[in-house]
């Protein structure tokens, strides 16, 4: 099952350009010209969930080349996704706020499930960012 399908509440207008304003997404130094046809329709699609919900890098990669994802391949997944720039730990605060809307969670349960390989796969540092700056701790 694609994470996207899992259950989010309905974000109202106030959420989404907070939301937006987390991210930032452009071309990291790389030409969209020097992008494949299946790279650049993997940033399309990495620029859409990341619209949705917070992604770790990994995460994202995974979820582009998941078969039950998007099903690119993980070299093409890979060049799109770290051609944008991402600032990966407001992404670990979003999901953070996410996570807490839903139900508490200690502070070191916060970490381990923002860092944890079944989890959200955010580096050890961004989730902890993430797990303060979201007030889990």
């Amino acid at each position: 099952m694609s994470r996207v399908s899992s259950f989010f509440p309905s974000p109202s207008k106030a959420a989404l350009c907070a939301a937006a304003a987390v991210f930032v997404i452009s071309a990291a130094g790389v030409s969209a010209q020097s992008l494949t046809g299946p790279q650049q329709n993997a940033v399309r699609s990495a620029q859409s969930y990341l619209s949705m919900t917070a992604f770790s890098r990994d995460g994202l990669i995974r979820q582009l080349s998941s078969s039950f994802g998007d099903g690119y391949e993980v070299a093409d997944a890979t060049v799109a996704v770290d051609s944008l720039s991402v600032d990966w730990n407001a992404q670990a605060e979003r999901s953070a706020r996410q996570y807490l809307q839903m139900m508490g969670f200690s502070c070191q349960g916060m970490i381990q499930q923002l860092s944890s390989s079944a989890g959200e796969l955010f580096t050890m540092e961004q989730a902890t960012h993430g797990a303060r700056a979201a007030g889990a701790c």
